[in-house]
């Protein structure tokens, strides 16, 4: 019979280095999979102020400003008494669609979402421009909120 045996020495160090190379390789594959994976657009929803198509308005014109760089950008919304007709941006300088390319695409999308849905129930945009476009619906609400505030103004006095 002619085996021959083989020793094989392993220091504790060097298979203690091998694990701890080993984990971070494979953490490093895992990595790499999930930020190549193609992804579908995830469109986020947020919920506002929840309104109905019962709310009344007070026919008018409702501004808001944006200051961006020192710029006033403002958001005009203008609301007969049961429909929000049209939503603007006004004083959209140059400067400033420069330095925020997002912001004119993101606000006609919220726009025409809003004006077709006439609620703030639902608006949906994609996670490339969440921030902008919760800046812009953040105004956009707060004008109408000005038309309904108004509302409850009048009735006040009309109760007086």
């Amino acid at each position: 019979m002619s085996s021959k045996t083989k020793i094989v020495v392993l220091h504790v160090k060097e298979l203690i280095y091998t694990g701890i190379f080993a984990v971070l390789g494979i953490l490093f594959i895992v990595l790499l999979i999930i930020m190549f994976l193609p992804k579908e657009e995830k469109r986020a929803t947020m919920s506002t102020v929840t309104q109905t198509t019962s709310n009344t308005y007070i026919p008018g014109v409702y501004t808001t400003s944006l200051i961006l760089n020192d710029n006033i950008v403002e958001i005009e919304v203008t609301v007969d008494e049961k429909n929000i007709n049209s939503i603007r941006l006004i004083n959209l300088d140059e400067a400033v669609a420069t330095m925020y390319p997002l912001i004119q695409p993101s606000f006609e999308d919220l726009a025409n979402q809003i004006i077709v849905n006439q609620s703030l129930d639902g608006i949906t945009y994609s996670d490339d421009s969440k921030y902008t476009s919760m800046i812009l619906l953040d105004a956009i609400t707060a004008s109408l909120e000005k038309a309904l505030e108004n509302e409850g103004d009048e009735e006040l006095e009309k109760v007086q």
